[in-house]
């Protein structure tokens, strides 16, 4: 119970710490994603950087940059060798998407294997972007602070271009093996993503009505489609989470 006192007081004290930040100017938003940062703060980081530090007596995990594929073993490796970690800082433009989801995992497990019940964060004023969503999302509590961006698109397998185009020269039969596997890949993930939001006690609803209604690649001159949720739809999906609500 020592440890949920100190969750729950982790939980209130940091906004008050942080001090709220300004609301964004409208000159600072992006015209094609209404309500989204004209420039996000999730770092130019291309590999995940964690980052173990105190403030007032919580001890924080800073989680900055692109998620790789490496990034869940580093993750649990860190969690093994510093059990009191409270909370885990996110700031993110995503990355791997199973990555992200496995590293949601080990969070979320620390409370099944260890007692530790270790909060998710997102700061005023950062970014945390697709595959850091499902990240997230593994926290025991999820706490956004009142300009902390929690973005969301719909996943993708196209963002390798070079095969694309490599399986373009190739002729119909290579691009339509590609898009068979595309396919293929895109269905498994979105089964496993599913069964992953309903085991932290989100509804999948958050992907067919929220995630899968964003344009994942530019059509034309229309660039792909981002979206960043309100604080009514943050509570609606459950995607920030009181500690004191269950333990799923």
């Amino acid at each position: 119970m020592g440890r949920m006192r100190r969750l729950a007081a982790a939980v209130a004290l940091f906004p008050l710490l942080l001090g709220a930040a300004a609301e964004p100017r409208r000159a600072d938003m992006d015209p094609a994603n209404p309500g989204c940062p004209r420039t996000p703060n999730w770092t130019d980081i291309s590999q995940m950087t964690l980052t173990p530090m105190t403030r007032n007596g919580i001890h924080i995990l800073l989680a900055e940059g692109a998620i790789d594929a490496g990034l869940p073993g580093r993750l649990r490796a860190m969690l093994e060798a510093d059990p009191l970690i409270d909370e885990i800082w996110l700031r993110s433009p995503g990355g791997n998407a199973r990555a992200g989801t496995e590293a949601g995992r080990i969070i979320r497990n620390r409370f099944t294997e260890a007692g530790a019940l270790i909060t998710t964060r997102i700061p005023n004023g950062w970014t945390c972007f697709s595959a850091c969503n499902f990240m997230f999302l593994g926290g025991y509590a999820r706490v956004i602070e009142p300009t902390g961006v929690y973005m969301v698109h719909m996943f993708t397998f196209t963002s390798d271009r070079g095969a694309i185009s490599y399986a373009t020269e190739g002729g119909t039969e290579a691009t339509t093996e590609l898009i068979g596997d595309i396919e293929q890949e895109s269905a498994l993930l979105a089964s496993e993503d599913n069964d992953f939001l309903l085991r932290m006690g989100i509804p999948r609803t958050l992907l067919t009505e929220v995630m899968y209604q964003q344009r994942a690649v530019r059509s034309g001159e229309t660039p792909p489609q981002r979206h960043c949720m309100t604080r009514s739809e943050l509570e609606h999906y459950n995607v920030v989470r009181d500690p004191e609500v269950g333990s799923n």
